[in-house]
């Protein structure tokens, strides 16, 4: 009769989803293997995000992040530390971090980390256990189970990363109906069914994104005073402006009238400053605009973000407006943009 290891492992050999992945691994090392948390984690820039947990003693969800700077998972990562310490308080070199979580009022005894890898070798994310108390020295055992499951993670996460590739190859060739014939970019309906069609996929992979939304100043003037001719060219300059200045394969859409929206691969930390930098890039067209940002998180998902992006142009179209009057065609209006914190 096979194990219950080896009916695990070959559940995961075929081709499947990550998350699911991700979910019988966690599921069967809390089965197994009790801990306080167990979790697969994402890890991009200065955050790590946990993307599956089972939970016990601490409370941490799906989305719940931490600084990377201060996670025990840095310095194994790192290969400073041991993947398995059945005991923290005799690893010197865990104090530091072990410090940071208990000054977040989260205490760890013992602790368990693996590395999971991207097909090119760096580093996608962790599996991560941790446990209030420290475990017998018995407990290191377990790395060997611990580096096994991990690598059957990084192999599924290739093959569904592959799959995915491929699926939005597909979706690209297909998306002329979606496609705002003025400008050249997604329309409303495009946006919305990408962000459709890509809601999971961020949520399984926990890939860093941000919303960003943009509403420009001085298109009824155009219209108005120039023609509606001379209002096609500035919205034509505005994408342009726009392709220009962000990342290819990100996702750029005309919403209708002179509303744009941007899904921009950048984490948290960047999303501010990216939505200086574009702001700054159309004021350099002539198209002075208000900007809004909100980063993705997967336990809000693209509907929280785009409400909060929404919220924060039009916080920044009240603060322009107050600042100075608002000018059709004026370049050169650099006002900062205003970010929800994350």
């Amino acid at each position: 009769m096979p194990t219950r290891l080896e009916e695990v492992a070959a559940e995961l050999t075929p081709p499947r989803a990550f998350d699911a992945a991700c979910r019988m691994v966690v599921d069967y090392l809390a089965e197994t293997v009790p801990m306080g948390v167990w979790a697969v984690s994402r890890v991009v820039g200065r955050r790590q995000t946990m993307l599956v947990t089972a939970d016990r003693a601490y409370g941490i969800r799906p989305g719940v992040e931490v600084a990377w700077s201060t996670s025990l998972c840095r310095t194994m990562s790192l290969g400073s530390t041991p993947r398995v310490v059945a005991d923290t308080a005799l690893v010197p070199d865990l104090a530091e971090a072990v410090d940071a979580q208990a000054r977040d009022a989260v205490r760890v005894g013992a602790y368990v980390g693996t590395p999971i890898l991207q097909a090119d070798g760096s580093l996608f994310g962790t599996v991560v256990g941790l446990n209030p108390d420290p475990l017998p020295q018995t407990f290191l055992q377990h790395e060997t189970l611990l580096d096994l499951l991990s690598s059957l993670l990084s192999s599924v996460l290739e093959a569904d990363s592959a799959a995915v590739e491929s699926a939005r190859a597909l979706e690209r060739a297909v998306s002329d109906a979606e496609t705002d014939p003025l400008t050249g970019l997604l329309n409303r309906r495009g946006w919305q069914r990408w962000m459709e069609r890509e809601e999971d996929r961020f949520r399984r992979f926990g890939d860093p994104a941000a919303v960003v939304m943009f509403d420009l100043d001085g298109l009824k003037t155009v219209n108005d005073v120039e023609g509606h001719d001379a209002g096609d060219r500035f919205l034509r300059r505005t994408a342009e402006a726009l392709v220009e200045a962000v990342r290819a394969g990100d996702p750029l859409a005309r919403l209708g009238g002179d509303e744009f929206g941007l899904i921009a691969s950048v984490g948290a930390d960047d999303a501010g400053r990216l939505g200086d930098r574009l702001q700054a890039a159309l004021a350099d067209a002539d198209v002075p605009c208000s900007v809004g940002v909100a980063p993705f998180r997967v336990d809000g998902g693209f509907t929280q973000a785009l409400a909060e992006a929404d919220a924060a142009m039009y916080a920044n179209k009240r603060a322009r407006k107050a600042a100075r009057p608002v000018h059709a065609g004026v370049a050169g209006v650099r006002e900062p943009v205003v970010e929800v914190t994350p």
